[in-house]
């Protein structure tokens, strides 16, 4: 049996993009205006990293999504502490990023093992492709 040309290269696209995957959550601010929330992107199935974003949305006055950077995989878990003055950091192995959720502009970043404020929760990727947000008990 001889299969079509046309269908060999959707059979060659769906294999190469079978590793990809993009997966976000969220941690809710006061009372769901305001909201923080974190993008994983893996774009290559070949990629041994992942891409980190954050949206953050001071509804209705801003939305913005700003590019962190890139962690390892397979262990993806980004921590999140409330510095005070709607300043948010997020810490991801020996990076930090710090937003103001007011106005949704990033800051300059602290040093990873200066990270201060309280801590909120992680951010985790579990079985490399479902993001969750989990509160500390």
């Amino acid at each position: 049996m001889r299969f079509p040309s046309c269908l060999f290269p959707s059979l060659l696209a769906s294999l190469l993009l079978t590793g990809c995957f993009t997966e976000t959550a969220s941690y809710q601010i006061d009372n769901d205006q305001h909201a923080l929330t974190v993008r994983v992107d893996k774009e290559y199935f070949w990629s041994k990293e992942v891409t980190l974003r954050a949206t953050v949305s001071h509804m209705p006055t801003c939305q913005r999504q700003l590019t962190l950077g890139t962690v390892l995989l397979p262990d993806v878990q980004v921590e999140l502490f409330d510095s005070g003055n709607d300043v948010y950091t997020l810490r991801a192995d020996d990076e930090a990023w710090q937003v103001n959720i007011a106005d949704c502009t990033q800051l300059e970043s602290p040093k990873a093992d200066a990270v201060t404020g309280q801590p909120l929760g992680v951010f985790v990727l579990e079985d490399d492709k479902n993001l969750v947000f989990a509160k500390p008990e």
